[in-house]
């Protein structure tokens, strides 16, 4: 924890900022991090002086490292620790940073006045944030904020391109955002995709036979329904509403589920649903708005519950505070949900032991140590058995506009050099991403493209060399080169329905689409394999990446037909085992618990 005895109390007004006087030791800077303006953000002037930003301080975690053992050997079905889950305590003592770093920190922010009182720590102190002016944000950082307005939609924050620290806490401190950070955490979901006044579900059909074997019916073939899924991924069996198990769905930008909107997909779909519904979760500001219903938290919800059922489910809302506008500047500038979710469901003693998330940023947008800090996170809670499931975004190998003409796939390195772009989380290591298929017999999607490709910031992990390797190998000599980094984490790691899924909105049917949708049906699959597991007195999955490279691609499906078009190339192709666009493949329910009921 920081040393409480050293601080002083802070004041927040400008004239105790301008008198601070940091002693040489502390003002002597050294830069920590300086990027090249990122594309379609223009400059519009200074940031007001005492508009309050939220800086969050990460510091590093030395012991990280072990917990990744922990993780991976309690993930490895070959492992004789399989299944055995860390604890909360366990994870939080891994992970704790230093006494060292602590205390250099609560030194630095001892010279500005700031007190213990006035900062948030996450449990195990590796996360300090605290509230504070631009004016005593520049100082602290050796830095200038500017006001940036984005040249497509016009969203305007507050931010810097570079800035620095002491170098008496340098290595103390893995990073202090929100200073470069410029990514934007968007809904996966093809704009596309949403159609008013959809026609009534057709029966008499006929069939259709998947590519597993499994027979559907005709009209899965226009619109997906729960009954499509079902038939299509030999979905058999019913949950238990008592066993302790249940799924998580995470919304964020004001998106929120709709009970009646529930309540009319039940009533079509799911008819023995009707009258049950969701608890819910309001995180730092989050609502839960029933005048104004979303279309992702709709999606997310009706399908991730619906598939699942009766599987109890929780809906994560999570706010943040309103866009900075140059005329309201107590607003205080944040665009950062998902550390906000994180910090939530970390410190909780109690989390759904399968999570869904559908948003997600390029990864070149998302500081590398920022991005590292969230990775680690998500690591945290794989160690305590949670699965998390990612989807992979739209946009192909693009850079998250949906229309690949419109795409600029350039490095914000200062190069603008033409690359692939790859997405942040759907890039973790420590998550498992999901990619889209539609139609059936099933092949990649092609209205919008499944997200996938290769991590700039994250290696390759073990678990899927051989997958990996092997699909590299099948690309002739060339393609591609430069454009990519071969040696990077592979995404998506499997995939699953995403178009023309029929919910309700706002009281209508509606056909939508994205790998926003395919994320909640794998993971309501998942959901409900922890079921059969803790029914027969087993462990919850967890993190499932080891169990799926080694032996659970034996239960999946795989995709051979389709590409994921971006950046003027057609992108990746599906092939014969793992590939960029698809990952493993699609679930087969009854193959996979089959498999997994005979692991430890």
């Amino acid at each position: 924890m920081l040393v409480a005895r050293r601080i002083t109390p802070v004041l927040l007004a400008l004239l105790t900022v301008a008198s601070a006087s940091p002693s040489a030791r502390w003002t002597t800077s050294k830069v920590k991090d300086s990027i090249e303006p990122p594309r379609n953000w223009i400059n519009i002037g200074e940031a007001p002086a005492n508009h309050f930003i939220n800086l969050r301080i990460a510091l590093p975690q030395p012991n990280f490292s072990e917990l990744e053992r922990h993780l991976y050997e309690v993930s490895d079905p070959t492992h004789e620790r399989y299944g055995s889950h860390l604890s909360k305590e366990t994870v939080e003592e891994l992970v704790k940073p230093s006494e060292e770093s602590m205390d250099a920190v609560g030194r630095w922010l001892e010279e500005y006045n700031i007190q213990e009182k006035d900062c948030k720590k996450s449990e195990s102190s590796d996360w300090v944030r605290v509230r504070v002016p631009v004016a005593l944000a520049e100082k602290m950082l050796n830095t200038k904020y500017y006001t940036w307005k984005h040249a497509v939609d016009g969203e305007i924050i507050v931010r810097t391109t570079s800035y620095g620290l002491p170098e008496a806490i340098h290595g103390h401190v893995l990073g202090v955002q929100p200073t470069t950070m410029f990514g934007r955490f968007n809904k996966h979901r093809s704009s596309i995709s949403i159609i008013k006044d959809a026609p009534e579900v057709s029966a008499n059909n006929g069939t259709i036979t998947s590519a597993s074997g499994t027979v559907v019916d005709g009209s899965c073939n226009s619109t997906i329904t729960v009954s499509c899924l079902k038939e299509l991924y030999n979905v058999t069996g019913n949950a238990s509403t008592t066993n302790g198990n249940m799924i998580g769905l995470a919304g964020y930008l004001e998106d929120y589920a709709n009970f009646q909107d529930l309540q009319d997909f039940y009533a079509e779909q799911v008819p023995e649903a009707v009258g049950s519904n969701f608890s819910y979760v309001l995180i730092n500001g989050g609502q839960l708005n029933q005048s104004e219903p979303g279309e992702e938290s709709d999606l997310d919800m009706q399908f991730g519950l619906g598939l699942s059922y009766p599987t109890k489910g929780v809906f994560y809302s999570t706010g943040g505070s309103p866009p900075f506008t140059p005329d309201a500047i107590t607003t205080t500038d944040s665009n950062e949900p998902y550390l906000d979710w994180l910090d939530y469901v970390l410190n909780a003693s109690s989390v759904p032991q399968t999570i869904s998330t559908s948003y997600g940023d390029d990864e070149q947008t998302v500081p590398y140590d920022y991005a590292v800090a969230a990775c680690n996170g998500f690591a945290q809670l794989g160690a305590r058995g949670v699965s998390l499931l990612f989807s992979s975004g739209d946009s192909g190998v693009g850079d998250g506009i949906l229309d690949p003409k419109e795409q600029t796939c350039f490095s914000n390195n200062g190069t603008n050099a033409t690359i692939f772009i790859p997405e942040f989380p759907a890039s973790c290591p420590y998550v498992t991403t999901v990619g889209g298929t539609q139609s059936i017999p099933e092949v990649a999607v092609s209205r919008f493209f499944s997200g996938g490709g290769f991590s700039n910031y994250f290696a390759r992990p073990s678990y899927q060399d051989d997958a990996v390797t092997t699909y590299l190998s099948s690309l002739p000599n060339g393609t591609y080169a430069g454009l990519y980094n071969a040696s990077g984490r592979a995404y998506p790691d499997v995939s699953a329905q995403g178009d023309r899924l029929r919910i309700f909105f706002d009281g209508d049917a509606t056909p939508i689409g994205g790998t926003s949708a395919s994320s909640p049906v794998f993971a309501a699959v998942v959901a409900l394999l922890n079921n059969e597991r803790i029914d027969a007195g087993l462990s919850p999955l967890g993190f499932l990446n080891p169990m799926l490279y080694s032996v659970g691609f034996k239960g999946l499906t795989d995709i051979t037909e389709g590409h994921n078009t971006g950046c003027g190339t057609t992108g990746f192709n599906t092939s014969e085992g793992w590939d960029a666009v698809t990952g493993l493949g699609t679930p087969n329910f009854g193959l996979l618990k089959d498999i997994l009921l005979t692991l430890p």
